[in-house]
């Protein structure tokens, strides 16, 4: 039975209403969404039934209908207008949209099911953090469907060592060393699952073939203090609630080297106004730590809750500049370090994303003799040898203490 478009119109503009869309775009997304429910009424189709597939044959009626009303066709980016409100009543309307598209075989539903038991045990037996689920995940489902394509069946107690090499074969063009030995690992604790839950009789895992690494041969790039501080100093000048999220955002990498994940997911109740400290939730081990708040630190983050971050309900501190006002993700927290690196003039060597403020801040406190163990604590490494590539950026150090050795000349 079709749900009314009333109620699912009203439920949508509440929707987008909580995300503080402006009135404009609530209008033309409930305009949309309205004549595709109408569109859906007349074929006798309930929302739960539509698929990407039917949206796509919508909008080419609607660009059709648009030619026979107006007697020319839309602008080359008109459809993406309803598409997108179509998309967003599809969310506000269904639990999960896009659907997941059932198998197309018997093969491809044991896959998927293996991959699910997969992915419990990582999150419950392991207990690991979204992130690395996500990555053992995304390897797990590539190779499940790379064996399909393979042999036409999901069948893991026929693998081989041929099986292995040829899908290592296949991931490798266009890698680096790095890349392909991280695929590596994670194809290992797949095979290890399949060992484990007795889908096949030996442990492949140990016949995967990776490059061989030598211990911290990457030097990771930093920043100088000089550019810390110019970063902060150019950021923190700017006044537009941009501005003052970006600065915020700044100055915990700047003086935590939180990762991303981390500044992403902080909570407004994460910060102890009273006790100055704050809570933070390691994006890789799951684990927890409480830090004392800095004052450069807390008055950013207080300036940009005052003055800065648009009303919304969720808790997240840092959230999107523009509706919807959502948390941030890596890939925007990455833009605000390009951005503001590029504002300053600034062009680091190598990569140049938050993690160069990690970096830094781990150099600057081997440089102020601070123990390996505190370093660790401080940045979230679940080992102490997490800590020890950052030695290599501290070495130049050693030159100001070499003792000349009385005897030895440099020859010409």
């Amino acid at each position: 039975m079709l749900s009314s478009p009333p109620k699912a119109l009203l439920k949508l503009r509440e929707a987008l209403q909580e995300q503080r869309y402006s009135p404009t775009v609530v209008r033309n997304y409930c305009l949309y969404a309205g004549q595709f429910l109408s569109w859906l009424q007349a074929k006798e189709t309930a929302l739960c039934d539509v698929t990407p597939d039917l949206v796509a044959h919508y909008l080419d009626h609607a660009v059709r209908q648009f030619e026979k009303d107006r007697g020319r066709p839309p602008a080359s980016r008109w459809s993406s207008i309803p598409r997108s409100s179509i998309h967003a009543l599809m969310r506000s309307a269904l639990a999960e949209w896009p659907p997941n598209p059932p198998a197309a075989s018997a093969a491809e539903r044991h896959s998927r099911a293996v991959c699910a038991a997969y992915k419990l045990w990582l999150s419950q037996e392991r207990g690991l953090a979204e992130p690395s689920i996500k990555a053992l995940m995304w390897e797990a489902h590539y190779f499940c469907k790379w064996l399909l394509e393979q042999t036409g069946k999901a069948d893991f107690a026929d693998l081989s060592v041929r099986d292995i090499d040829a899908y290592m074969d296949n991931r490798a063009p266009g890698l680096t060393r790095k890349s392909l030995k991280d695929v590596a690992e994670r194809l290992r604790g797949f095979l290890r699952h399949l060992h484990r839950s007795k889908l096949h009789a030996d442990d492949l895992s140990g016949h995967v073939i990776a490059p061989l690494l030598y211990a911290y041969e990457g030097i990771p790039s930093i920043l100088t203090a000089e550019q810390i501080a110019a970063v902060l100093e150019l950021a923190g000048q700017d006044s537009s609630p941009l501005g003052l999220r970006d600065h915020a955002i700044l100055q915990l990498f700047a003086s935590y080297g939180f990762r991303s994940g981390e500044v992403g997911s902080l909570q407004i109740e994460d910060i102890n106004w009273r006790a100055d400290t704050i809570r933070v939730q390691r994006s890789k081990t799951n684990a927890t730590a409480v830090l004392p708040l800095m004052e450069p630190v807390g008055e950013a983050i207080l300036l940009y809750l005052r003055e800065g971050r648009p009303q919304a309900h969720s808790r997240t501190v840092f959230l999107r500049s523009r509706a919807p006002y959502q948390a941030m993700k890596s890939g925007g927290l990455y833009c605000v370090v390009k951005r503001r690196l590029e504002n300053a003039g600034i062009e680091p060597i190598g990569k140049r994303g938050p993690h160069i403020f990690r970096h830094a801040r781990a150099v600057s406190m081997l440089r102020a003799a601070t123990p390996r163990k505190v370093i660790g604590d401080v940045l979230g490494h679940r080992s102490p040898e997490s800590t020890a590539p950052y030695l290599k950026l501290a070495t130049e150090d050693l030159r100001a203490i070499a003792i000349d050795l009385p005897g030895w000349e440099v020859r010409q």
